[in-house]
């Protein structure tokens, strides 16, 4: 009886007898088996992931941001034209196309520079809880009353024509950049600019934060 009960396991080929005890192969009972592989395979998950480091894991963590809202990162800015028709810019839009007009008609004869920190005033405006929280809204501010806006160029009467091809491309760089998020630090915070050569009576009342080309920059 018991020898037929042992070439029986014999016969399935996997069984292991050892004096008169008999070990159960993974045949007789799969689950042994499958505990054995998941184990190992959390055990060589731990490893791996203690391989890792948790500030690996914590950038694997973040939820990848779709392709189409990418935008290229803005390396360190340079002040020249060289650098600047270099880049990439990929924000269009209406925000783009007033930002852009303001350079135009505000600071197309600055450097490079001074148009960085025309932006920059446009913008720190935007964020300001005393102006409106758009950059068209910014730009357009009092217009339709003759000299009553916040920049001259929309309300003194001449129409807006774009003549210079060549300025318009590098004021419009210089708007896609600083839209994308190009860290310029220009003015210090600063709201407000004149040229040199005026002296308004609000320059008085507001610290003075930098002078650049032909500019001079307060902060409100």
């Amino acid at each position: 009886m018991f020898r037929r009960f042992l070439l029986t396991i014999a016969a399935l080929g996997t069984a292991t007898v050892l004096s008169a005890d008999v070990t159960l192969s993974t045949s007789n009972d799969p689950s042994l088996d499958f505990d054995r592989k998941l184990t190992e395979l959390f055990n060589q998950e731990r490893e791996g992931l203690a391989i890792v480091g948790n500030a690996r894991l914590r950038n694997l963590m973040v939820r990848p941001v779709p392709r189409g809202d990418r935008q290229p990162p803005v390396r360190e800015l340079e002040y020249t034209r060289a650098w600047l028709m270099d880049q990439t810019v990929t924000v269009n839009g209406p925000a783009k196309e007033c930002l852009a007009e303001a350079l135009y008609f505000e600071a197309r004869g600055e450097s490079i520079k001074g148009q960085f920190a025309v932006a920059e005033v446009i913008l720190n405006r935007v964020k300001s809880s005393r102006y409106p929280d758009t950059v068209c809204g910014v730009i357009n501010q009092g217009t339709g009353r003759k000299y009553a806006c916040q920049f001259t160029y929309t309300c003194d009467g001449i129409a807006e024509n774009i003549h210079e091809p060549r300025a318009w491309a590098q004021v419009s760089q210089v708007a896609g950049l600083m839209l994308q998020g190009a860290e310029s630090n220009l003015t210090q915070g600063a709201t407000h600019y004149h040229t040199h050569a005026v002296n308004p009576s609000w320059s008085r009342k507001f610290d003075r934060t930098a002078s650049i080309g032909v500019h001079y920059f307060y902060r409100q």
